[in-house]
């Protein structure tokens, strides 16, 4: 390596691990538990509400990060911020390893992913802190990670529940988490020049005061276009993650380990997805386009599990992964249609807020139709129906128009 070389990775090689580990993590108890949940029902008797309520879990969690982590990195600091994010995975998963009954369980799992919600949230300003020369390529590094961290725990949790038990399972995940965990420990207690001037540089990252505030994005169409987009694209995803693997075993008679792979497949289509999405929302001039080419492979996807789940089961699962193109194209459109800093901030703090709590009703949803139909022809018609709500954004979106001019945003301000 180059003296330029090292000088530019200097102090920084722990900053990019910790940012990596965390991105691994932050979906990791998501997919962890769905794939072995009739295991872990031996021991902890659970209804399909409950469930329900467990899949709902993920997105109230994201949502209630979306306000709280600015606020913790303000107060506490960055790198701090981070390390009680992961000090959060490391313990609510050991607390659902051994967990005894549904309350203890259940708690585990919103602690992890509150830790898993706030690390979501963290992550852009700390890449903008530490490598704001290399965003472009460590956004992209995390955001396959990401999508690696979804894909990961539903392809092994039911072999390791075979193998070893489903305590330990779920235990694996809080090990995991440990290498998120050791990197922003060491970045806090270490005491360099970067971390003393934490506060400071993570108040310019996250403003204390912005120009715009978050409820006023409210007033702008094209903030309501990308949090129906964004909101359609959970429920779609977050009702997957905790329904697909017990749909294939009712449905398509697939094994445990056979439903995580399948499960482990959806998760791993948002690799190519998460690299594609700025390319197309860069070069195709209406953007519409794309948000109903994946509304329609959904639809695709959606119906042909209702009505032929032992058919090529592995192409409706992958249409499905499909249609969810529209969460990291809304990722990428909240800063294409926004003119400055302060409004990337505010639109982002609107769409996740927002539709993360709309989506927290998806897999409870889904469960209650599951629960009077008896079946799972209706719950996927549900979410089929549910899906063909973000062609209104499709339509919303077909022209570029800007958050600011929406909402009589001083256009001297932008300068500022």
């Amino acid at each position: 390596m180059s003296t330029s070389e090292r000088a530019l990775w200097k102090g920084r090689i722990l900053a990019l691990a910790g940012i990596l580990f965390v991105a691994l993590n932050v979906r990791t108890a998501v997919a962890a538990i769905s794939p072995i949940i009739g295991v872990i029902e031996n021991d902890i008797p659970i209804s399909s509400l409950g469930l329900g309520v467990l899949g709902m879990l993920p997105p109230i969690a994201f949502a209630i990060a979306g306000v709280a982590a600015p606020a913790l990195a303000r107060a506490r600091g960055l790198d701090a911020g981070l390390l009680i994010a992961a000090a959060a995975m490391v313990a609510g998963s050991t607390i659902r390893a051994i967990s005894d009954d549904y309350i203890v369980l259940a708690v585990g799992s919103f602690v992890a992913l509150a830790g898993m919600g706030i690390g979501n949230v963290l992550l852009p300003p700390a890449v903008k802190k530490y490598f704001p020369d290399r965003l472009a390529t460590v956004t992209g590094g995390y955001v396959v990670l990401i999508s690696l961290g979804a894909a990961i725990p539903a392809f092994f949790a039911a072999p390791i529940s075979d193998a070893a038990g489903w305590r330990v399972s779920v235990a694996v995940w809080a090990a995991l988490a440990l290498t998120a965990f050791v990197p922003w420990l060491m970045l806090t207690l270490r005491g360099s020049h970067a971390t003393r001037r934490a506060v400071a540089d993570d108040e310019s990252v996250l403003p204390l005061t912005p120009h715009i505030s978050v409820w006023a994005v409210a007033k702008s169409r094209t903030a309501w276009a990308i949090t129906i987009a964004f909101g359609v694209s959970s429920i779609a995803f977050y009702s997957f993650f905790a329904w697909l693997p017990e749909i294939l075993i009712e449905s398509a008679e697939f094994t445990p380990v056979e439903a995580g792979a399948m499960l482990s497949l959806f998760g791993l289509i948002g690799i190519p997805l998460g690299i594609l999405s700025p390319i197309l929302a860069s070069r195709v001039s209406n953007i519409g386009v794309v948000i109903a080419g994946g509304v329609f492979a959904g639809v695709l996807g959606f119906a042909g599990l209702a009505f032929a789940p032992t058919v090529a089961t592995w192409l409706w699962v992958v249409l499905v992964g499909i249609g969810s193109i529209l969460f990291p194209l809304c990722l990428v459109l909240i800063n294409l249609r926004t003119r400055s800093h302060e409004g990337s901030a505010a639109l982002s703090g609107f769409v996740q807020s927002v539709a993360y709590s709309v989506a927290a009703l998806g897999p409870f949803a889904v469960a209650l139709v599951r629960e009077l139909s008896g079946g799972w022809v209706w719950p996927l018609m549900f979410l089929l129906v549910t899906s063909l709500l973000a062609l209104v954004s499709a339509v919303m979106l077909a022209r570029p128009s800007f958050v600011e001019d929406e909402i009589d945003f001083p256009a001297a301000a932008l300068d500022e």
